[in-house]
């Protein structure tokens, strides 16, 4: 028989990220730091409004943008939290997640044999994304000496004729790393002397700790050539309501929108109930979260690098990535070893791009019971190593 799987299909590998955690699922007493979710339930008035919006009978589809309301919302959220700008009739699609948002940004402005940029360690979709694309993804590496900053040495170096936009996310998933204004105008002239794009997913952009998130949009220079990728996931602990947007100049807007129709139609409208009543309402209850994820990064931290695993202080999302290296083991060795004999799931940062490997991703979105316990288990791994 003809085999019918697209060689695009076979050649993207199955998410690291979801292999240690389908096989957490399968024991008993696993303490897991895989998954990049927040443990707290949506703010109960944000359940409550779709809730009562079903009750009501508002279960048809929308606009294909998203609805009036919430576009409006997002555009005057953006505008006053990080003064970026954006007209929501032509500038905003509301998605599926920021997951779609990525997916239909990169397959907007990607032709086949494009180079796009990807700034690394990063989340396992980007990658998979620019080849379904028909795009070639390259890595450009953040390290750790730079507290896993993109620099724009390490972007000149990785540009040729054939680049055409970067990827980058910031704060970081898994690094935690962060830029600011000074990091972005450096990467902007690089940008701008080379005529490229920027795709800046910044879905963690309420959960920055040490000073206020700097939107690479807000740079004039870079406002016309920057799609800004954000949702509700992180910030609301709206993992499962899949509400995510896009924003970016009308014609780029209008691109996406057209491969949005086709795939997704429009965002489910419970979600988007739910998402416009969060920026209404849930701004206290989404600053508990953040300064809860504060105290958890600071006792982790502080754990990992007492146990010997250093590791730098994350400034912005939930993850903290220590090095592994002290140990002799691969990073894949080492989240494989203390998965089977301690029952802690971690991620092995080389499934997070090249410049991941020698490092482990932790998610400290448990509890603090849960970390501490984590803790103690790393360390009687460490031990047995001895």
């Amino acid at each position: 028989m003809r085999d019918f799987v697209s060689k695009r299909a076979r050649a993207i590998p199955p998410s690291g990220i979801r292999k240690f955690f389908d096989i957490a699922q399968t024991m008993e007493d696993v303490i897991s730091l895989g998954v990049g979710e927040p443990d707290f339930v949506t703010p109960w008035c944000v359940c409550e409004a779709s809730i009562y919006s079903i009750e009501q009978g508002s279960t048809a589809y929308t606009s294909n943008k998203g609805t009036p309301q919430l576009r409006d919302a997002i555009s005057r959220y953006l505008d006053s939290r990080f003064s970026t700008r954006y007209d929501p009739e032509a500038e905003i699609i509301v998605t599926c997640g920021v997951s779609e948002a990525a997916d239909i940004a990169i397959r907007a402005v990607t032709d086949p044999g494009d180079e796009i940029l990807v700034a690394e360690p990063c989340y396992v979709s980007y990658n998979p994304c620019v080849s379904l694309a028909g795009g070639a993804p390259v890595p450009v590496l953040c390290r750790a000496a730079d507290e896993f900053r993109l620099t724009a040495d390490a972007l000149a170096e990785s540009i040729t004729p054939k680049t055409k936009a970067l990827i980058a996310n910031f704060p970081n998933n898994p690094t935690g790393g962060v830029m600011e204004e000074a990091d972005w105008r450096g990467i902007a002239d690089i940008l701008v002397d080379h005529d490229l794009l920027l795709i800046s997913d910044e879905v963690y952009a309420e959960l920055t700790y040490d000073g206020d998130h700097f939107s690479p949009a807000r740079l004039p220079e870079l406002r016309d050539r920057t799609i800004t990728l954000n949702g509700f996931s992180k910030a609301f602990a709206m993992t499962g309501w899949r509400i995510g947007y896009l924003c970016a100049p009308p014609e780029i807007t209008a691109a996406a929108l057209k491969i949005h129709q086709y795939v997704a139609l429009c965002a489910p409208v419970m979600g988007q109930i739910a998402a416009y009543e969060a920026l209404r309402n849930g701004e206290a209850e989404k600053d508990a979260m953040v300064q809860e994820y504060r105290l958890r990064r600071n006792l982790f931290v502080d754990g990992l690098n007492n146990l010997g695993l250093a590791c730098h202080v994350p400034k912005g999302a939930f993850y903290a990535f220590p090095s592994v290296e002290s140990t002799g083991m691969t990073d894949v060795e080492f989240a494989e070893g203390l998965l089977r004999e301690q029952h802690v799931a971690v991620v092995p940062g080389s499934a997070l791009g090249p410049s991941g490997a020698g490092h482990v991703r932790c998610a400290y979105a448990v509890s603090r019971d849960d970390l501490k316990e984590a803790l103690s288990r790393m360390g009687t791994f460490l031990e047995s190593l001895k």
